[in-house]
């Protein structure tokens, strides 16, 4: 019988090994870290958006973008939906333009619709980066486009900087503001290397980016732009009901781990190629991508959802090691994909440890049928 979700999870954290990921850590010692870390930089708290780490956090990124301002957000849903609100209100249009695999139309219950009105177009095909053609095509009075770098759904692939660089003029000839879904923006520094975070920002008219994902943080989001632009998301921020009264650990806990988390994504990339190259090969699994640009990667088997899934909680239960998250079914109906996101949990593992343990998990799950 399938775990419920609180199985699940209970089983996954008596586990010594998870291989996606960060490692995870307690309540009770993440909350002695950040203790231990605002005492050592006199932290006071915020109010309503205001206070000194939370202000001087917020210059920060905004200066690592090569933008005028950025404003901290609880959520990067809040985040991206307000920059569409606010393109939608300055270009008085309803529609808004975003890949097939944006993630405001697949993980958001299409809140863009139902909270703001708008009208999501899908621009470009479901399994490669947006382009100026792409774009051209389109003949909806468009407010602005969401471009995602990385995209997720795709296995974390990325654009060439001519691609982007083309995409970029072309809305700008159309007037179409650009926004980037930035949610994993931090991974694709060696990508675009030598090319700095502040070149890649500098072809958008506006950044979202993720405080806890690749950066570890408990939760919460950056949205950075000119100077205009964060004056009315500040507003927004109000009228959504995100300007918390106080939003210290928060904060905190992305600011304390910022400088270490982007010094380690070379790291992070050159392991997700490594492993790459150790899995390739292996019997009923196919990667996407082949060779992953940034750290992350779709591994897609040849077995069911359901078969995956048990072998992963054996596997779970008999050695301690989670190999991988949820399946899901593919588009193509005959197998499942799941997706690693390479971080601290797999810098100490051998390649060949792991390749080995992933062949095993197919073999086992290939033992029932499709």
């Amino acid at each position: 019988m399938p775990l419920t979700t609180t199985e699940r999870t209970a089983l996954r954290g008596r586990c010594h090994t998870a291989y996606s990921g960060h490692r995870r850590i307690s309540p009770a010692d993440e909350f002695a870290l950040l203790s231990r870390w605002c005492a050592e930089h006199d932290i006071g708290a915020d109010v309503y958006g205001e206070g000194r780490l939370i202000n001087g956090f917020e210059k920060k990124v905004a200066a690592l973008l090569g933008k005028e301002a950025a404003v901290f957000m609880p959520s990067g849903k809040m985040a991206q939906l307000i920059a569409v609100k606010i393109y939608a209100e300055r270009h008085r249009s309803k529609h808004f333009g975003m890949h097939p695999t944006s993630h405001l139309e697949l993980h958001e219950a299409r809140a863009y619709a139902s909270l703001l009105d708008m009208h999501g177009v899908l621009v470009g095909g479901p399994q490669a980066p947006i382009t100026a053609a792409d774009l051209a095509g389109v003949t909806d009075p468009l407010a602005c486009l969401l471009v995602e770098l990385p995209m997720r759904e795709c296995g974390g692939i990325l654009p060439t900087w001519e691609d982007i660089a083309a995409l970029s003029a072309r809305a700008n000839e159309q007037d179409i503001a650009l926004h980037m879904d930035g949610a994993r923006l931090w991974e694709c520094g060696p990508y675009f290397a030598p090319r700095t975070y502040a070149e890649v920002a500098a072809l958008f008219d506006s950044v979202y980016v993720s405080c806890y994902k690749g950066l570890n943080g408990m939760n919460g989001a950056l949205l950075a732009g000119d100077t205009a632009f964060i004056a009315a998301a500040r507003t927004w921020l109000v009228r959504f009901g995100g300007q918390l009264p106080q939003q210290t650990a928060a904060v905190a806990a992305v600011a304390m781990r910022f400088d270490a988390q982007i010094a380690a994504m070379p790291r992070y990339v050159a392991r997700a190629r490594s492993l790459a190259q150790a899995l390739t090969g292996i019997p009923g699994l196919v990667l996407q991508p082949r060779a992953p640009q940034v750290n992350m990667l779709h591994l897609h088997v040849a077995c069911a959802p359901d078969a995956l899934a048990e072998a992963r909680d054996a596997l779970a239960r008999d050695a301690g090691v989670w190999a991988c998250g949820a399946p899901r079914p593919t588009g193509a109906g005959h197998g499942c994909s799941v997706e690693w996101y390479v971080g601290d949990s797999l810098l100490d593992l051998a390649d060949t440890e792991v390749a080995a343990v992933i062949s095993g998990l197919i073999e086992a799950a290939q033992q029932h049928p499709l």
